[in-house]
């Protein structure tokens, strides 16, 4: 006598998308939620005197944000409340975090009050830039006034560098100087190329090959890197704009001669 076993049914195919739909979904949100978590972290190891680990923090959540945006795109999942946590997550890792990192390690030696006017500027400016982006949202090749992951990026970069505390007055004057710099550069009508754009391309193998390069510069010398990589995009929009100004006034000089009429 054989026992009989019943055929296990297999679950209709239609159930099974929906839930892989519901996943690739998910999927972006999960890296927004890391970087949110990144941002707290630097907050707290801040508070603790951990600058580099906060610093190195933001670098973190600086990826995290990069890829939460790319894989929505990939995949098809971008939506209204995915745009709005992100937001968030953003202000949280590279609003409040980079200005209390700012704060506690460079404004030891100058002013209390002039501390946290700049840090809560840096703060403020960088919640406007992110209101515009989402009233700006869309597939741009340029963002207007400096993203704010970078501007909070120049902050964790130059940590990260120096390290140790900012006790010089002078250079904690610097500092100062450098968070007003960033908050302006965040809510100017100064173009910023976006990173949205780059792909692998038909240059596949030397964007890889570039790819690998940058990964081992980091690695091996994350410091001087990427002060060097935040630096140059915040100093590119000022760049690009001089030029174009200067290209303006030279078209304006340039008078035409009027043409000699033939007898």
């Amino acid at each position: 006598m054989t026992e009989h076993v019943e055929p296990v049914l297999a679950k209709p195919t239609g159930e099974r998308r929906r839930r892989l739909g519901r996943s690739i979904f998910i999927l972006p949100s999960l890296f927004t939620v890391g970087n949110i978590f990144c941002g707290y972290y630097a907050i707290l190891a801040t508070m603790h005197g951990h600058f580099d680990t906060a610093a190195q923090a933001i670098g973190i959540a600086i990826v995290l944000d990069m890829l939460d945006g790319r894989i929505a795109r990939m995949t098809n999942s971008t939506s209204g409340f995915g745009l709005q946590l992100d937001s968030l997550a953003d202000l949280v890792s590279f609003g409040i975090a980079p200005s209390i990192l700012a704060f506690v390690w460079g404004f030891p030696s100058v002013n209390y009050r002039l501390g946290w006017i700049a840090a809560f500027t840096f703060a403020i400016c960088g919640a406007m830039r992110l209101a515009r982006f989402n009233v700006q949202a869309g597939n741009l090749k340029h963002f207007v006034g400096m993203p704010i992951p970078a501007a909070g990026g120049v902050i964790a970069a130059t940590v990260h560098f120096f390290q140790a505390p900012i006790l010089n007055r002078i250079a904690g004057i610097a500092m100062v100087g450098l968070v007003f710099l960033l908050a302006l550069l965040m809510v100017s009508t100064v173009r910023y190329s976006s990173l949205k754009q780059l792909t692998l391309g038909r240059r596949s193998h030397l964007n890889i090959l570039l790819m690998a390069l940058l990964v081992a510069l980091i690695y091996n010398y994350s410091r001087w890197t990427l002060l060097i990589i935040a630096g140059a995009y915040a100093v590119s929009g000022l760049g690009v704009r001089a030029y174009m100004l200067l290209r303006r006034k030279k078209a304006e000089g340039e008078v035409p001669l009027p043409e000699l009429g033939h007898r």
